[in-house]
């Protein structure tokens, strides 16, 4: 009885060790994770996103000369669609002409009264001298009476005599005078009206070239291309609303859709690692399928803040080697730069090496046991590092620390 009752009760106490005894090995198969040493090639590489860009592009422009009308801060009214295609001669825009609009009637204003005033000033001139002529005249008429009263005084006394030449001596003086004072008073009308005229002809070539101005506020282009918009100080684009000032008059641009480049920006860290001349992959989230070889042609010395972060960034421009006419300016790229590459080489993931007091080491698993081993490291990317002392191909290593080992010896490298 006591058999039988001791086996009823053993059988499942039995069943319950071998099952936690499985569920334990099973639970620790599970947590350790273990990977094969490989050989092959090694990459080391930066990835940043970019933004496509022409290395060669024409400017869409508008008026050149607002600063002589001291126009400032000119509002884009309207402004065809980003990535149209255009002809030389097609239009591309128009600016708000309002303040233009303004200076035309003031200018147009001041052309009426000028050639009002220049008007006047030709009947004042042109009488003020018929009437000096006439004053010159009369005394020309005075004087020829006087010499034929003279001739005929030749019995008359000399006391009457001397009078008349007294008389035809003092009007010779006068028109003389007269004749000066004529020649003055011409000269200063002559002298105004070169001066009135003078201010009706600014007034008007003012008008014209307001006119003109205003004629040039809808904008064509000057050459055949994509339209992309232009870019603000800030980095935004210009769009319809946005302003334009003398010193930044360009609104558009025609990228040459055969030399692009991208430009992108490395944080402090990367940056170390990027030199000129170096390959790059670039890629384009827009055609996943599209992939362009390029190289480093440019990379700051000085970085910089991007708004809205205090992170230090440096631009780095990379040049494509190639086209493809699917590829617009302003697409979103990946850059994929070369760092190093090497050959034939024993790698491991990051996470199977370990360290203490500045010794690297792995787990490994040789089939009956785990050992520490000591490994001498080479060059690492974002995935894996290189063995080069320690390891051979197609070791087996532990991703996580076993557990039960931490106080296990480190077998030093020979």
């Amino acid at each position: 009885m006591n058999k039988k009752r001791l086996l009823i009760i053993g059988i499942p106490v039995l069943t319950l060790i071998l099952g936690y005894t499985f569920l334990k090995s099973d639970t620790e198969q599970d947590t350790a994770i273990t990977i094969e040493v490989i050989k092959g090639e090694f990459i080391n590489e930066v990835i940043i996103s970019g933004e496509a860009q022409s290395t060669s592009l024409k400017n869409i422009d508008g008026p050149a000369n607002l600063r002589k009308f001291r126009l400032n801060n000119i509002k884009i009214q309207d402004l065809i669609p980003e990535g149209t295609l255009v002809k030389a001669g097609d239009y591309v825009g128009r600016l708000d002409p309002s303040s233009v609009n303004e200076q035309i009637i003031d200018a147009r204003l001041n052309l009426e009264s000028a050639e009002s005033k220049y008007l006047q000033e030709q009947l004042d001139t042109t009488l003020t001298l018929k009437q000096e002529r006439t004053a010159i005249k009369d005394i020309q008429f005075n004087m020829q009476e006087d010499e034929l009263e003279l001739k005929q005084s030749i019995y008359e006394s000399p006391t009457t005599i001397k009078q008349l030449e007294i008389k035809i001596e003092r009007a010779t003086r006068d028109l003389k005078e007269k004749k000066e004072d004529y020649n003055i008073k011409k000269r200063k009308a002559v002298a105004k009206m070169v001066e009135v005229g003078t201010e009706v002809s600014k007034i008007r070539t003012k008008l014209n070239d307001l006119i003109a101005l205003q004629a040039s506020f809808k904008i064509h282009s000057d050459a055949s291309g994509m339209v992309t918009y232009a870019k603000n100080w800030d980095g935004s684009k210009k769009k319809v609303g946005s302003d334009i000032s003398p010193w930044d008059l360009t609104i558009a641009t025609l990228p040459d859709l055969t030399q692009m480049e991208s430009k992108t920006y490395s944080n402090e860290v990367d940056i170390r690692k990027i030199k000129e001349e170096q390959e790059v992959s670039v890629g384009f989230d827009a055609f996943p399928d599209i992939t362009i070889d390029g190289v480093v042609t440019t990379v700051a010395n000085v970085g910089e803040n991007k708004r809205g972060s205090d992170i230090k960034l440096f631009q780095v421009l990379i040049k494509l080697k190639d086209s493809n006419a699917n590829i617009r300016p302003g697409m979103t790229t990946s850059n994929r730069i070369l760092i190093q590459k090497q050959e034939d080489v024993l790698m491991v993931p990051l996470e199977a090496v370990f360290s203490k007091d500045s010794i690297s080491y792995v787990y490994t698993d040789s089939g009956f046991s785990i050992e520490k081993k000591q490994v001498e490291l080479g060059e690492s990317n974002e995935d894996v590092i290189i063995i080069t002392k320690g390891l051979q191909e197609k070791d087996v290593v532990y991703l996580n620390r076993p557990e039960g080992l931490e106080d296990k010896s480190i077998a030093q490298v020979n």
